[in-house]
């Protein structure tokens, strides 16, 4: 099945050519100017979708995250920002899926989960916020509604340093070591409580041991410089 969906939707596996243009001189600035390494590049299965749920500490979060792997990531970003010349039409040509805080969420959510059975990444940051550090901020239920409607994997992901390289009001990026962990999927036994639980409160509490778990393991791996595998 996977591969049928693959080949109906090419675009999951194969970038945009922005994109594509894009990537090496992203790849090499993080590489470079910000010492980015990533681990657990191994748990993203190459032949399906997934769901990757996301600590946000900067705006610099997406990029990071999407510019180590060798595919697309569908991030879901605020509507307001497809307004804006030029970057909406960045935004729209990488896959970015617009989500509004005062209106229906209805069609984002559809059209999220849409391309997890198309074989995307989509990325998403359920804090609703920044944070900083080790320290997760409490997870929104609004992530639920995909969660609960895909059978696709779901990531945990921890991103740590970009707070640091890009703290709030700052105009520059400073060179810092980042380090991102990309986390094993959610278990059958997870994904069952998943199903089955009715609280929200008790699911998020579950995703975000998941993904502080993935946060400690990125921020020991760039305090002690080791280096995690590369792209």
């Amino acid at each position: 099945m996977a591969e049928i969906e693959f080949r109906q939707c090419p675009e999951a596996v194969r970038p945009p050519l922005l994109w594509r243009v894009l990537h090496w001189p992203f790849w090499i600035f993080c590489r470079v100017w910000l010492r980015v390494s990533v681990t657990g590049k191994e748990h993203l299965d190459p032949s399906r979708g997934g769901l990757m749920l996301i600590n946000h500490q900067s705006y610099l979060d997406p990029l990071i995250v999407a510019v180590m792997l060798p595919r697309p990531v569908s991030f879901l970003a605020r509507d307001n920002l497809f307004r804006i010349p030029i970057l909406g039409w960045i935004l729209r040509t990488t896959w970015v899926i617009p989500i509004s805080r005062e209106a229906t969420r209805s069609g984002s959510i559809r059209t999220a989960v849409e391309r997890l059975d198309k074989g995307f990444l989509v990325g998403m940051f359920p804090e609703g916020t920044r944070s900083s550090g080790t320290s997760v901020k409490p997870l929104r239920p609004g992530f639920l509604a995909v969660a609960r409607r895909t059978d696709q994997p779901i990531y945990p992901v921890g991103v740590s340093g970009t707070d640091r390289a890009m703290p709030r009001g700052a105009w520059f990026i400073r060179p810092f070591r980042i380090q991102v962990v990309y986390g094993s999927p959610l278990s059958n036994d997870e994904r069952e409580q998943l199903r089955r639980e009715n609280d929200d409160s008790v699911l998020c509490k579950l995703l975000h041991a998941r993904v502080s778990d993935c946060v400690m393991q990125a921020e020991e791996l760039r305090s002690g410089g080791r280096q995690g595998l590369e792209t």
